[in-house]
């Protein structure tokens, strides 16, 4: 029987997408549609809100692509020296609030301290949030 996934390929550790091996072990074909694109829209002024820690109480990464959208501001703009020198740790002196442990892992990455990686979902880490205040 032939399937149809309409998501992005990921390869795991054995450089295949685990959906279409999983469906082969239970004699599936699967054939995989990317159905979206992406675009970051408001890079430069994303990239001057991080420039200013100061005016803000926190940051809250809600997916994967917001760890990426700090890289890519970083890395446009020439921060990363600046961003390693004082600009993480004044981000890292406020509450980093991420939705999911792989969305932590990866702004651990980037030197933040992560909280509410535990609750699993944005009402759940709202709760945290709000009733960490």
């Amino acid at each position: 029987m032939k399937v149809l996934l309409l998501k992005d390929p990921k390869e795991d550790d054995r450089g295949q997408d685990p959906y279409i091996r999983e469906l082969g072990l239970y004699g599936f074909e699967a054939t995989l549609i990317p159905v979206l694109s992406f675009e970051f829209l408001s890079l430069p002024s994303f990239s001057e809100k991080l420039s200013h820690p100061e005016g803000y109480g926190g940051l809250i990464f809600t997916s994967p692509r917001a760890v990426e959208a700090v890289e890519l501001c970083l890395e446009k703009d020439n921060k990363t020296e600046v961003w390693e020198k004082s600009l993480r740790e004044k981000w890292n002196a406020k509450s980093v609030y991420v939705v999911g442990n792989a969305t932590a892992s990866l702004v651990n990455k980037i030197g933040l301290d992560t909280e509410g990686e535990n609750c699993g979902n944005a009402e759940k880490l709202a709760e945290y949030i709000c009733s960490s205040k």
